[in-house]
């Protein structure tokens, strides 16, 4: 099999806000400056930064102010920023953000639990945040999940994730990503998605965001690309997961997907090295190895290679004493 992919994609890198919402400990806020610096150094030309939701549901991300505050932004790079109402998105303008985005779901179950909204109650306070950041010259992306699945009413029909994709765009996104939450679906399903929302949304106009709970996220996010999508959200390290999805494991990690793009001459602008680097260094930061396959594996070859070298640098030494 051969895939048809195209020649260039983007990567939006959400680690240091999806992949870090969901971590049991306190992240120093230096600690996710530099996670976000990091990145941003390595290629990466989106890092969605955190995000101004209410300290209550997400705690973790309470410092959003203070890690904006003392980010060194590339002026080469985009830095979103989550906000789920005008409150959040008083503080994003306040902290001086370009670019901010709204998350809503496909299922009634989900919105509930996430938002404590019906689909229809969450469109109608993303209205008011989309106009008033349009209006401040920000870009303003919007978030659908549980596209394939949905945690709280198992199947979420095709037509339920084309009205509230098509809903936000009218509202004025100017892109909509398709958000596998509790990463259920598979390639067929996610091909026979974009196909089915094309008549209604156009190609460039999408992205996807596939977790990786049931090992599909490689092969989700590379069928979306042979579907005509360009744009992809990644985790490096593969951190993440969804407060408000049991069972959902963490996203798609970046270095894989930059790894098999790389493969297939597919041009992201990343250095899959330093990535790997940048997610070794948050995993130590949070006190585990990297969890995503790319890593573990780079990282073994690098201490194998350290092995023999040191062996051969104690051979040389013997022979010469």
């Amino acid at each position: 099999m051969t895939w048809q992919l195209p020649d260039a994609v983007t990567i939006v890198e959400v680690g240091p806000r999806d992949g870090l919402q969901n971590e049991p400990g306190t992240v120093a806020t230096d600690v996710k400056i530099g996670f976000i610096e990091r990145l941003a150094a390595t290629g990466l030309g989106v890092v969605e930064a955190t995000s101004f939701v209410s300290p209550r549901w997400v705690p973790q991300l309470a410092d959003a102010a203070e890690v904006l505050a003392g980010l060194t932004r590339r002026p080469d790079v985009r830095y979103p920023v989550l906000v789920p109402n005008e409150r959040g998105l008083d503080g994003a303008l306040a902290a001086g953000v370009d670019e901010v985005a709204v998350f809503g779901a496909a299922s009634e179950g989900f919105s509930r639990a996430n938002l404590g909204r019906s689909i229809d109650e969450s469109l109608a306070m993303f209205a008011p945040v989309v106009t008033r950041a349009t209006d401040a010259g920000l870009r303003v992306r919007g978030y659908v999940s549980t596209v394939c699945g949905c945690p709280f009413q198992g199947e979420v029909p095709v037509d339920d994730v084309r009205r509230v994709t098509t809903a936000l765009l009218e509202l004025g996104c100017v892109e909509v990503s398709l958000g596998d939450t509790i990463g259920v679906g598979t390639p067929v399903q996610v091909q026979d998605l974009i196909a089915a929302l094309t008549g209604d949304v156009p190609l460039d106009r999408l992205a996807v965001h596939c977790h990786d709970t049931y090992g599909q996220g490689l092969a989700n996010t590379l069928a979306a690309f042979e579907a005509g999508v360009r744009v992809a959200d990644t985790s490096a390290g593969g951190l993440g997961g969804c407060p408000y999805a049991p069972g959902a494991t963490g996203n798609l990690a970046t270095e894989d997907l930059v790894y098999a793009l790389d493969g297939a001459a597919v041009h992201t602008g990343v250095d899959l090295a330093a990535l790997v680097d940048v997610s070794a260094w948050m995993a130590d930061r949070l006190g585990r190895a990297p969890t995503s396959r790319v890593a573990r594996a780079t990282l073994a070859k690098r201490a194998l290679a350290d092995e023999v070298s040191a062996a051969g640098s104690a051979t040389r030494d013997d022979s010469s004493a």
